[in-house]
């Protein structure tokens, strides 16, 4: 019975869902440094102490874990936050696309932060990521904190009550009460039939392709894909037809 509760519920919410207050998000963050032993002698003590728990999972030791640094906000860093919002044209719907990245994060933040300010800050718009509610979301107010910014009103969930967070997850739509099961963006596109938007790097890769490769402009594009993508799985989610690639328009 709760589940067919939280099934109608969240049908109901998809219903009244209107595309062009949400904008949709995603990012992707890189370790500080780009060798464990970059780090200062401090720092590279509590990577290993962080280390010691995740080898408890992992046979790996604390230096070949460490690529993986970057998904923890205390040893990360955000180096790219792309974005899509949708509008109408005529009766066709378009999905405008950008993306803010660079090696100096506080100013990727600044930008973004000025972006929510001006056109998402008010009680009728919502925020959208795969998995950003534990992982997109509370990373940025975490990086947003240590660089001394101040976090916008629609991404600080403090204090707010649960029905008061502006926030959706896809991942979270598609659980349907289960709370144990991860399913990752590639894996729902491909469910949904929709083109993956791993076609040329993953997640595990950007470690590699930022500090070795140095190749920023390959990371923004992979991820305005991977908001093409979420955008496209909401679509799918209220039964409305997925974008053509003329009605998405990437800057």
């Amino acid at each position: 019975m709760l589940f067919l509760v939280i099934s109608k519920q969240k049908a109901d919410m998809l219903d009244q869902l209107e595309l062009t207050n949400i904008l949709v998000l995603d990012i992707e963050t890189v370790p500080q440094y780009a060798h464990f032993g970059d780090m200062p002698v401090q720092w590279q003590h509590l990577w290993y102490k962080k280390a010691q728990f995740l080898s408890k999972k992992d046979d790996a030791g604390h230096v070949e874990l460490y690529p993986r640094a970057g998904i923890y906000a205390e040893f990360g860093k955000v180096i790219c936050i792309s974005v899509g919002y949708f509008n109408r044209s005529g009766n066709q719907w378009q999905f405008r696309v950008k993306a803010f990245y660079g090696d100096d994060e506080k100013l990727v933040l600044e930008e973004f932060s000025q972006l929510l300010e001006r056109h998402f800050n008010d009680q009728e718009h919502l925020l959208c990521a795969h998995n950003g509610k534990e992982f997109d979301f509370p990373y940025l107010c975490r990086r947003m904190m240590i660089n001394n910014l101040t976090i916008p009103q629609n991404l600080n969930v403090a204090g707010k009550k649960p029905w008061e967070v502006k926030h959706i997850d896809t991942m979270e739509l598609w659980k349907f009460g289960d709370f144990k099961n991860f399913t990752s963006l590639e894996l729902l596109a491909a469910s949904f039939d929709i083109p993956t938007p791993k076609d040329d790097i993953d997640g595990s890769m950007v470690w590699k392709v930022y500090w070795e490769e140095k190749n920023l402009e390959r990371i923004a594009t992979y991820c305005k894909k991977d908001v093409v993508t979420v955008a496209q799985l909401l679509l799918r989610f209220k039964h409305l037809p997925l974008l053509d690639e003329s009605d998405i328009i990437i800057s």
